[in-house]
């Protein structure tokens, strides 16, 4: 069971920045992976980007590319999502999730943190 526990949401001006954080109860999370989904009001949840915790690499949706920047600190086992150039579109509740491999579901969540960018 992994508890995943996420903060750094707040509000921003359309430019401006700010660090998600999403801390994780696992003894380990070799093999996972690990990512951030979010959700706009009157929408459904959809992909942001995702990180593989052994290897480092990563993926991003496309609206977000250039922009965000996800990573992980082994020692904290933390992951990080790194949010510039926010634009109002990218208001949403953001969440973090964890996948126990590349061939799992994501089946461990937080329960959010909302991201307001303000016009």
């Amino acid at each position: 069971q992994v508890q995943l526990v996420e903060s750094g949401g707040g509000l921003v001006q359309t430019g401006g920045s700010l660090r998600l954080s999403c801390a994780a109860s696992a003894r380990s999370l070799s093999g996972y992976s690990m990512a951030w989904y979010r959700q706009a009001p009157g929408k459904e949840r959809v992909f942001v980007a995702a990180i593989r915790w052994s290897e480092g690499s990563t993926q991003y949706a496309s609206p977000v590319m250039d922009r965000f920047t996800i990573s992980r600190d082994n020692a904290k086992n933390t992951v990080y999502l790194q949010m510039t150039g926010l634009k109002p579109e990218d208001t949403a509740v953001y969440y973090c999730a964890a996948a126990e491999s590349k061939y799992s579901d994501y089946e461990y969540w937080g329960r959010g943190t909302q991201v307001t960018v303000s016009s």
